[in-house]
Parts: structure tokens; sequence; C-alpha cells
């Protein structure tokens, strides 16, 4: 298949491109676009076999439902049902990235909601998915741009790796802006079911009160998964890579016992403090910064040629949470505190493969 790599103006969408982007959706193709979160590869949401082409190419779990992008509240009304005491609040909210998950309509295929009872919704808040969304005149089903376990797409570049010949067109639209994920909030337990981009603090002040976060997304090291189907390899770089929970001051020392071709992942301040044997990738200061340059750097280590990575640990405040859930995910629950500990996790791993 040949793939169209379309670059649309993300202030100043052309019209034209986009109209030839919604025929390849009308026609059941799948395409793949930016959001302010991370890009998404998508389809008609109200069609299912073009739907199913995004788990066969995405090599995702068909138990694993797909979140439903729409342009307008009356658009989400549509699949799904928004209890009448959150509405003002979300479409005062929206477009923002937050999904809410809510009671699914029959519009919605089973396989976008993979067979469940509630549907995955939400509003992007770029430029280019709305337009592309009213352009269609259907919602669109799009998770993030990557390959199953791999980290997410936060460019068309990164995009383009991961489905050159697999699907009709890649748009360019620039940078994702947040460069994490939504965060998925169940309404009907007011829970935190995926800590992204939208924080705690703001769901608290939007909605005048305080979510739950869903026991696997405390962070605990050694916390285990609540349910089969949550796993925590997820985002992950081939390159192994070891989470670091202990005290940041100590990380330099600690690596510097270490004698082995590795590359270290953190903010400007800790990477400053690296050896110069250690191949260093500063993913920068603020939380913010962090956020939008942690998927990049993971897909640069794999290009490294270090034999692991480490990666070190974010406090929970803000971005900060959901930062940790996806080093967490991404190092498969890999964490260590002393150089001992990392030591005996390499020895392990490389007895492994």
């Amino acid at each position: 298949m040949r793939t169209l790599l379309i670059k649309i103006n993300a202030a100043r969408p052309e019209k034209r491109k986009m109209r030839a982007v919604a025929r390849i959706l009308r026609r059941g193709g799948i395409v793949v676009f930016p959001t302010e979160t991370v890009y998404g590869i998508g389809a008609n949401a109200l069609n299912g076999a073009a739907c199913r082409k995004i788990f066969r190419v995405k090599r995702r779990a068909a138990d694993n439902p797909l979140i439903v992008h729409v342009s307008s509240l009356e658009m989400a009304r549509r699949v799904c049902d928004i209890p009448s005491k959150y509405q003002k609040v979300i479409s005062d909210i929206w477009p923002a990235p937050l999904t809410i998950i809510t009671k699914s309509k029959s519009i919605l295929p089973k396989v976008v909601t993979a067979g469940l009872e509630t549907a995955a919704v939400r509003m992007p808040a770029n430029r280019i998915a709305l337009e592309l969304i009213n352009e269609c005149g259907f919602p669109i089903a799009a998770p993030s741009a990557n390959i199953s376990t791999k980290p997410s797409a936060t460019s068309a570049l990164h995009a383009l790796g991961y489905f050159k010949g697999k699907v009709a067109a890649i748009i360019d639209g620039g940078n994702a802006s947040y460069g994490i994920e939504s965060t998925v909030l169940d309404l009907r337990t007011f829970s935190i079911l995926r800590p992204g981009a939208f924080t705690a603090e703001e769901i608290k002040k939007s909605f005048g009160k305080s979510p739950r976060i869903a026991s696997a997304y405390k962070l605990k090291a050694n916390s285990a998964p609540i349910s089969p189907g949550t796993k925590y390899k997820h985002y992950a770089p081939s390159t192994p890579l070891f989470l670091y929970v202990g005290r940041r001051g100590k990380i330099g020392s600690i690596l510097s016992n270490i004698d082995d071709k590795f590359a270290f992942i953190g903010s400007s301040a800790s990477s400053e403090k690296m050896g110069k044997n250690v191949i260093r990738i500063d993913i920068g200061s603020s939380k913010k910064e962090i956020a939008r340059n942690l998927f990049d750097s993971l897909i640069k280590l794999d290009y490294t040629g270090a034999n692991f990575a480490v990666v070190e640990q974010q406090s929970s405040e803000g971005l900060g949470l959901a930062i940790r859930n996806r080093l967490l995910k991404a190092s498969s629950n890999r964490a260590f505190k002393t150089a001992k500990e990392l030591k005996k996790l390499i020895l392990l791993y490389s007895i492994k493969d």
C-alpha cells in the first residue's frame, strides 16, 4: 500500500487536503492524524469493518476498546449517554485532553467498545482533528498511532516509521503539544483509569470534587495489575529500560558504579551530572517539557546502541502522575534504588534473554 504523507497547516487547515483525507475515511480506509496529545490512527467509528483494520495494523488486542473522537457535544450524545449532572461541566471543558467513560449507544459497533456496555469518548483540542471530524460528518475511532507496546507517536515522522505502507495517509500537523495521551475518567465511579494530560487537579477544579485514582495506577514499584488485561508493558522501547525510584541527588553516584554501555533519560539537571561515557538523553526541566519529550526520547533510545537505559522517576503532582504511569509501564515495572539492585536487574534480564 502506498502511504500519502500530507502536510497540513495546523493553524489554518487547507480545505482541499482535509476533503481528500475525509474521502479515505468515508471509503473505509484508515489514516493517521494529529491531536493535541499524541498522533492517532483512525477510522470511521460507525464502520466496524474499518475499525477492525486498526486492530490488525496496530497488532492491538481485541479486548482493548478504541477512543471515539467527536467534534461536538451533540455528536458525543449520538454515541454515548452523558449523565445530565456532568453535561455542562464537560461542555465547558471540551475540547480538551480528557476522555470520558460512560454508557455506550448501540450505534457504535462492538469492535469499537470491545463488546462492553461503555464507550470512551473525547473531543480533541486540535484544529486539524476537529475539522477532519467535521468534514467527515461522523466520529473517528482512534487509539494512539503506534504498534502495540511501543511508544506513542508524537510526530508524523514517528508515525511514518510505524505505519509506512500500512495506512492510506498520514497527516503531518507538526509535533503534538502535550506529548502524552488523554486522561481517561470513568464517570460511573468518578475514577481516573489512565492518568494523562488533563491532571487530577484540573478535574477537581472543573467538577468540584476529587477523582479516585484506580488502584492499578497508584504507581507503587511492586504493585500488581487489578485484573487480567491490565498490562505493565506499554509505551516500551526495544532497549531494556530500568526505572530509578530512589533519591534524585544520588543517581549520579549510583550509575558511576555501572560498567556497561547504557543511556540515561532524565531532566536537564540530572543529565548534567552524568559521566562522559553515559549516553545522555535530556528530556527537559519542567513537567510540560518532560511530557512533551518523553515518547520521542524513548523512540530515539533504540537508535543509540545502548545495551540498556535508566530513566528517573518524576514526582506525582500535576502532569507527574501521568509521566510516572508511562515510565512504570515502559520499564515493565523494573524499578531500583541502589547500584546493587540495578546490577541484579541487568543480570536477570541478560539471563532471561
